[in-house]
């Protein structure tokens, strides 16, 4: 009989230093996300998984990431989110634990005026850490192309105004189920206009008049989709950021907003 070959990973470490992360990063795999209006998609997203490691050991199972993903249902929620971030750590025998999913999440949009249909992606990331008092926290973070008008150009300008695509990003902590799309529908909302894979004649003549007569600069895109973030119960925090690709300027605009509403109500987190 041969002998045992040896598990250097669960060796003792002298240095009795802790390791906050440690795990396989940008791994890809094939998911199933729940659609709100078709039931669910497939995609592909790529995966950032760690958990914590004590002191007192030299590694961690790098082998055993790959294999919760391997025997973990494809098809992936919030609500199938901590359930797996759960085993992960219960597999390596980790105290703490940290996932991360990456995908495109595709949305089919009507034009404004034609009715035409066509897919538009967004990149959305699924975020969940688990700490050592087994406290669980999810986050979804949503990037949303729109178009944005700027004011100053409109109001200077004998006719005619300079726009440009931005990117409105939203990173929520969530109390409760929360739509990819209705996070999409948010920002929309409060852009100049709305982007669109496919426009006939009609749809571009609508979506540039749209965006002349609802000129928004960067700040006001932050603080109006803060203002309705504020109002959404089942989000006790967020950041909101919007960066407006200038077509005039060798620069972009930035501006961010961060709020933690349980710390604005005067209550503790949970």
């Amino acid at each position: 009989m041969s002998d045992p070959i040896p598990d250097v990973q669960s060796a003792h470490d002298r240095r009795r230093i802790a390791i906050d992360k440690v795990g396989i990063k940008n791994i890809r795999h094939p998911i199933r996300i729940r659609d709100k209006s078709a039931g669910t998609q497939q995609t592909v997203a790529v995966f950032n998984m760690y958990v914590g490691l004590p002191h007192n050991f030299k590694g961690t199972h790098m082998s055993r990431f790959v294999a919760i993903l391997d025997r973990d249902e494809r098809e992936l929620s919030v609500e199938s989110f901590e359930p797996m971030l759960r085993a992960m750590v219960e597999r390596l025998e980790a105290r703490s634990g940290h996932l991360e999913m990456r995908f495109p999440y595709f949305i089919a949009k009507s034009a404004p005026v034609s009715g035409v249909r066509s897919l538009m992606d967004y990149d959305v990331s699924f975020i969940g850490t688990l700490t050592e008092d087994s406290r669980h926290e999810f986050t979804v973070k949503v990037i949303v192309p729109v178009t944005s008008l700027c004011p100053c150009s409109k109001e200077i300008s004998a006719y005619g105004a300079h726009n440009q695509r931005s990117h409105v990003t939203v990173t929520a902590i969530l109390n409760g189920y929360l739509w990819i799309e209705e996070i999409v529908q948010l920002v929309e909302s409060q852009a100049s206009c709305e982007v669109y894979g496919l426009l006939k004649r009609p749809d571009e003549k609508y979506v540039t008049e749209r965006a002349y007569d609802n000129p928004k600069f960067v700040e006001d895109m932050v603080r109006d989709v803060a203002a309705l973030l504020d109002t959404e119960p089942r989000i006790h925090a967020y950041v909101v950021e919007s960066e407006n690709f200038e077509s005039i300027h060798n620069h972009s605009a930035y501006a961010l907003i961060e709020r933690d509403k349980r710390k604005a109500a005067g209550g503790k987190r949970p």
